[in-house]
C-alpha cells in the first residue's frame, strides 16, 4: 500500500520501559507529569486511575513531540485533529512498481488506486475530538496538539463529558468501575464490540497496573487495582451498531472484529480478468508458514474501500489505529494478493495496519495489542512459529527475480516497534547463547536507538530510490533498526545492497533504503568482533554494527547455520522455493528457478529459519479451467530459508551444510 504524510515537527527525548505488572500503592509520586494527570483528573472529576489507563492504551503515556499518530491523534490522550492532519498529508499510491501477486505465470498486476488526498481525515467524528476538547477546556488547538499538560486536560474533559452524557456517576472519587461507558466512547469506535474491546483493555491495565518512563523522561505509575470489575451495562447506552461477525470469522473472541469481504469476481473477458484474490483450501492444500505485517499507507476507511474493489489487490485483515478494530476480508483458506511474491502469498496471511512507514507518525497501543492478539490466535491455529523468521514485515519479503528486487515494498519500516510487539506476543527476545555461540539476535533499545534517517518528507513510492538525494533528517524517534557499515567505524560507508543499488554505490540513510539495516528480532551469524563492534554475514559481506557490552544492541544466540558445501566457491540464492522442472505436470508451464543477484560464498554463514520442500500453487483462472489450476505442485528439491540480508531468502539444501552455530564461530 502507499501514501505519505509530510511532517515538520521533530521528535525529542528518549523512553525506557520497565516490566509491566502489579504495582502496589505507594506514596504519591512527585513526577511533574504524574501531577499533571492528577490535577486534570481533579479539575474535571475523573478518577485519576481511569485517566491514566485510557492514556496508556492510546499512547503508552508518550508525547511523541506533538506529531500525529497513524489515526490522526495527538499527545498522551490521543486527541484527534483530522482536518489538521489532512493538511499535512499527500496521498500517493505505491503499488505501481510491485506486482502484488508476484506470479510469473500471469501478466503483472498493475494497480493505480486513488491519487487525491485521503478524504477520511477530516470527516469521521472519531478523527476530530480535539475540537470538543478545545471547547470544554478553552485551550487553543495548537496547545492541545503540542503541550502535554493541555492535552491531558483535554482528555480528562472529554471523559467527563462522556460520563455526564451517560448520566453515570461523576467525580474524581467516583467508582472507576462505573466509567466503563465513557471509556468505551473515548475509543471513537463505531461498533459496540470495538468500543467494548477498547474499554476491556483499559480495565485490564487498571487491574494489572503499570510503571513506565515516557519518551520525554517522566516516570509514571498506575497502581494495580486487582479484582476491579467494570460495569459493562453502561456500554448499551451508547447505542452503537453491532458489527457483522458471522460464523467462520477468523478472529479471537476478545478483539473487535467484523467481516468486510474482498470480492472474488470476474470483471473482464479474459481468463485472468478477475480479482482480487485466489481460491484455495489452506491449510489442507498448503501449510500457512508466514504472517506478513504491512501498513496501509493511508487511512482505515479508504483502505477498506480499496480492498472491496475487485480490480484492486487484497489482504486478509485491516487494523484500525484508534481502537484496534479489525476487519477481515479474505479467509485464511484463500490466497490474498499482498506481498509481491507468489510463493510467500500462497503460504501467508497478510495484515494491514493503519499507518505510514516513514512519516514520523506512531502506532497506538490499542493497535499493537489488537494485532498481537490476532497474530497469536492465527499462529496457534496454523502452527506458525512466533519468531522473526515467520512473523515478518513486508520489508522482509524477498524479490522473486533480480528484476523485482528493487521494486519490493519496505513497510512497515524502521519505526515499527518489533520488540514491544513480541513482548505483547509473549515471545520476548531472550539471549539463548554466549559470545562464543556464533549467532546474534538484533535487539536495540527502541526508545534510545535513534538512527538519523532522511527522506521522510520526500519519500518515493514505497520502494528504495537512490536517484532521490538525501533530504532533511527525519524526526528524531526510536527505531527497531540498527545501521550496518563495511568496517567497525561510524565513519565507514554503509554496506552495499547490489539489488537496491545496481550501480555499486553504498546504501544510504534514506528511510526507504533498508540495504544496510538489521531489525529487531532478526538473527544473523557472527562474522567478526572488534571492541564495541560486531560483524555479521549480510548479503555476502561482513556488515558491522555497534554492540557495546555496556549497552548491547543485540543478544547472543544459538542455533543452526548454513555454509556452502566443501568444494563450492559460491552458491546461488533464491527469492522463492519453487520445485524443480521435472515436478510440473503436462500442460503446466515450468516456473523458472531464477537466482537473485546475490551469492553466498565459501566461509560465510547464515542463520537458518527452516527447511522446506519446493512448492508452487497453481491458480491463474477464475474457474480453474487452466491445466493444473487449484493444485499445489511439489518436487523433491528442498530449500533452507536463511536471514541473508534485511529480507529472508532461500538456498538449495543440496548446496549447503547445516551446522550448529558454535562450530567454527569467531572468538
Amino acid at each position: 500500500m502507499g501514501r505519505r504524510i509530510l511532517l515538520s515537527t521533530a521528535l525529542v527525548g528518549a523512553a525506557a520501559l520497565t516490566p509491566a505488572g502489579a504495582t502496589p500503592a505507594t506514596a504519591a509520586p512527585t513526577d511533574s507529569r504524574q501531577q499533571e494527570y492528577a490535577a486534570a483528573a481533579a479539575e474535571f472529576g475523573v478518577p485519576e486511575s481511569v485517566l491514566l489507563a485510557v492514556s496508556y492504551l492510546e499512547s503508552r503515556w508518550d508525547t511523541n513531540a506533538g506529531t500525529p499518530s497513524t489515526g490522526g491523534g495527538f499527545g498522551p490522550m490521543h486527541l484527534t485533529d483530522g482536518r489538521y492532519v489532512a493538511g499535512l498529508t499527500a496521498a500517493r499510491h505505491v503499488d505501481t512498481d510491485e506486482d502484488p501477486r508476484g506470479d510469473d505465470s500471469r501478466p503483472a498486476l498493475r494497480v493505480t488506486g486513488p491519487q487525491a488526498p485521503d478524504p477520511d481525515a477530516p470527516t469521521a467524528a472519531a478523527l476530530q475530538t480535539l475540537d470538543a476538547a478545545a471547547r470544554l477546556t478553552g485551550s487553543a488547538a495548537e496547545a492541545l496538539r503540542t503541550q502535554p499538560a493541555a492535552n491531558i486536560r483535554g482528555g480528562a474533559a472529554l471523559l467527563a463529558s462522556y460520563q455526564k452524557g451517560l448520566g453515570a456517576p461523576t467525580g474524581a472519587g467516583s467508582d472507576p468501575a462505573a466509567w466503563y461507558g465513557a471509556v468505551a466512547r473515548y475509543s471513537g469506535a463505531d461498533t459496540a464490540d470495538g468500543a467494548g474491546s477498547f474499554a476491556d483493555e483499559v480495565y485490564g491495565t487498571l487491574r494489572d497496573g503499570m510503571t513506565r518512563v515516557t519518551d520525554d523522561g517522566h516516570r509514571l505509575t498506575l497502581a494495580a487495582r486487582a479484582g476491579l470489575a467494570p460495569a459493562r451495562s453502561w456500554l448499551d447506552r451508547l447505542g452503537l451498531r453491532r458489527a457483522e461477525r458471522p460464523d467462520g470469522l477468523e478472529c479471537p473472541v476478545d478483539i473487535s472484529c467484523e467481516w468486510i469481504p474482498a470480492p472474488y469476481e470476474k470483471y473482464g473477458p479474459g481468463a485472468g480478468d478477475y480479482g482480487n484474490h485466489d481460491l484455495s483450501d489452506r491449510p489442507k492444500r498448503q501449510k500457512i508458514e508466514y504472517i506478513v505485517i504491512h501498513d496501509t499507507e493511508g487511512y482505515y476507511n479508504t483502505t477498506i474501500g480499496q480492498v472491496q474493489d475487485p480490480t484492486y489487490v487484497s489482504w486478509n485483515y485491516t487494523m484500525r489505529s484508534a481502537d484496534g478494530h479489525v476487519a477481515q476480508h479474505v479467509k485464511s483458506k484463500d490466497v490474498a494478493w499482498h506481498a509481491g511474491n507468489w510463493y510467500v502469498n500462497a503460504k501467508s496471511v497478510g495484515i494491514e495496519h493503519e499507518g505510514f512507514a516513514a512519516a514520523g507518525t506512531w502506532f497506538t497501543e490499542a493497535l499493537y495489542r489488537s494485532s498481537a492478539k490476532l497474530v497469536g490466535y492465527l499462529a496457534k491455529r496454523f502452527d506458525i512459529p512466533l519468531d522473526r523468521q515467520h512473523i515478518i514485515g513486508h520489508d522482509n519479503v524477498p524479490g522473486t527475480t533480480p528484476a523485482t528486487v528493487r521494486g519490493m515494498h519496505w513497510d512497515p519500516g524502521p519505526y515499527w516497534d518489533w520488540g514491544h510487539y513480541f513482548d505483547l506476543l509473549h515471545r520476548p527476545f531472550w539471549s539463548t547463547g554466549t559470545s562464543l555461540t556464533g549467532l546474534v539476535t538484533i535487539d536495540p533499545d527502541y526508545a534510545t536507538n535513534r538512527p538519523v534517517f532522511t527522506g521522510c518528507a520526500t519519500q518515493p513510492p514505497n520502494k528504495p530510490n537512490p536517484d532521490i538525494p538525501p533530504s532533511t533528517p527525519c524526526p528524531s524517534r526510536g527505531s527497531s533498526a540498527v545501521v550496518l557499515h563495511n568496517a567497525p567505524s561510524d565513519d565507514a560507508p554503509l554496506v552495499l545492497d547490489e539489488g537496491l543499488h545496481p550501480n555499486g554505490a553504498p546504501s544510504t540513510m534514506h528511510v526507504s533504503d533498508h540495504g544496510a539495516r538489521a531489525s529487531t528480532g532478526q538473527t544473523y551469524a557472527v562474522a567478526d568482533r572488534q571492541g564495541d563492534w560486531t560483524a555479521i554475514w549480510y548479503l555476502g559481506q561482513k556488515a558491522w554494527f555497534r554492540n557495546p557490552k555496556a549497552a548491547p544492541t543485540a543478544k547472543w544466540s544459538l542455533g543452526l547455520v548454513v555454509t556452502p558445501k566443501a568444494g563450492k566457491a559460491t552458491i546461488p540464492v533464491y527469492g522463492r522455493a519453487y520445485p524443480e522442472a521435472t515436478a510440473y505436470p503436462a500442460g503446466v508451464p515450468v516456473q523458472a528457478l531464477a537466482p537473485l543477484q546475490y551469492t553466498l560464498a565459501a566461509g560465510q554463514r547464515y542463520a537458518v529459519g527452516g527447511v522446506a520442500t519446493g512448492e508452487y500453487y497453481r491458480a491463474t483462472t477464475f474457474d480453474g479451467s487452466s491445466p493444473g489450476d487449484f493444485t499445489v505442485i511439489r518436487g523433491t528439491m528442498r530449500y533452507v530459508q536463511i536471514q541473508f540480508g534485511h529480507r529472508v531468502m532461500f538456498v538449495n539444501l543440496d548446496d549447503v551444510q547445516l551446522l550448529p552455530s558454535p562450530i567454527g564461530a569467531p572468538r
